[in-house]
C-alpha cells in the first residue's frame, strides 16, 4: 500500500531534481541533443552505459572545444584521469559483502552531475542481474534516499541493509564514497587548475548533458513500474506541481502519498501493484 502511493511520488521527485540540474548547466541545443541521444540509448538498453558519458564528452570536445581545431596542447591525458565507469578489483571476496563492496565501487565511479544518473545502473544491478531486491523494494530504496540531501548515499546504506544487515550497510556506503573522494582528493585539483581549458568545458558540457539525458531515461524505466492506473498517474502529476510550483519537501511528499497509499489501496486493490 505504501508503495501504492509513494513510488509515483519517486518519479515526480526525480524529475523534479533533473529539472533543477537542466536549469543549472544545459545551454545549448547541442547539449540538449546529446541529452536526448542518451536518453534514447538508457530506454532502449534499460541501463546507464558508462560509454555514453565518455563519447558525450568527446563529442563536447569537437564542438565547444579547441583540440581538434587549433592543435593545440593536447587535455585528452587530463580528461582520462577522470574515472568514469572505472572498475573495480577482480580479487575482492566472493562473498555478499564483497560483491556489495564491488558493486557500489563501480555504482560510485559512474556517479557525474547528479546521484541520480546511476538509478539505472542501481535497478539493473540490484533488481535484474542479482535479484537482491525486487521492483517495490527498490523504488522504496530511491524513496528513502530522496528523503535527506545526498540521495544515493541514503540508497546505498539502505539497500546495504536490506541485504546484508550493519556490515552490508557500511561496504556499500563506503564503497558509494570512496570514487568520489578519490576524485575529489586527486583529479579535482587538476580540472581545477585546467578550468578555464576549452577542451576540459567542452568534456564537462556533453557529460552533464549525458547526465542529464540518463536521469529522464531512468525516470521512463521506473515510472512503468510506478505508475499502473490513473490514481499513480494523478498522484504523480500532482506531485510534481507540487514539488515545483509550491516547493513542498521530499519527507512531506513521501508522507502523504504514503498515506493516500495507506488509503487508496484497500479500496481500489490494484492487481498490477502484485504483478513484479
Amino acid at each position: 500500500a505504501i508503495f501504492y502511493g509513494v513510488s509515483p511520488a519517486v518519479i515526480a521527485m526525480i524529475l523534479h531534481s533533473c529539472y533543477r540540474l537542466a536549469k543549472l548547466g544545459m545551454e545549448d541545443v547541442m547539449q540538449w541533443s546529446i541529452a536526448g541521444a542518451c536518453l534514447a540509448v538508457t530506454v532502449a538498453l534499460q541501463a546507464e552505459v558508462a560509454l555514453l558519458f565518455i563519447v558525450s564528452g568527446v563529442v563536447g570536445i569537437l564542438y565547444y572545444g579547441t583540440l581538434f581545431r587549433t592543435g593545440s596542447v593536447s587535455s585528452l591525458p587530463l580528461l582520462a584521469a577522470i574515472p568514469l565507469g572505472a572498475g573495480a578489483p577482480g580479487g575482492i571476496s566472493g562473498s555478499i559483502l564483497g560483491k556489495l563492496l564491488v558493486f557500489f565501487l563501480k555504482a560510485g565511479s559512474l556517479t557525474f552531475g547528479s546521484g541520480l544518473v546511476i538509478v539505472p545502473f542501481l535497478e539493473k544491478g540490484l533488481v535484474q542481474q542479482t535479484g537482491w531486491l525486487d521492483e517495490r523494494q527498490f523504488l522504496i530504496a530511491v524513496a528513502m534516499g530522496m528523503l535527506s540531501p545526498g540521495p544515493v548515499v541514503i540508497t546505498a546504506t539502505f539497500v546495504g541493509y536490506l541485504v546484508a544487515g550493519f556490515w552490508g550497510s557500511f561496504v556499500s556506503t563506503v564503497g558509494i564514497f570512496l570514487p568520489s573522494f578519490l576524485f575529489v582528493l586527486i583529479v579535482a585539483p587538476i580540472l581545477i587548475r585546467h578550468r578555464a581549458n576549452r577542451d576540459v568545458q567542452g568534456f564537462v558540457k556533453g557529460a552533464y548533458a549525458a547526465a542529464i539525458g540518463t536521469i529522464l531515461g531512468a525516470s521512463i524505466l521506473l515510472g512503468k513500474i510506478a505508475v499502473g492506473d490513473w490514481l499513480t498517474a494523478l498522484v504523480g502529476l500532482l506531485s510534481l506541481v507540487a514539488l515545483a510550483r509550491w516547493k513542498v519537501s521530499n519527507p512531506l511528499l513521501v508522507a502523504a502519498t504514503a498515506i493516500i497509499g495507506l488509503i487508496a489501496f484497500p479500496i481500489l486493490q490494484p492487481t498490477w501493484v502484485f504483478v513484479k
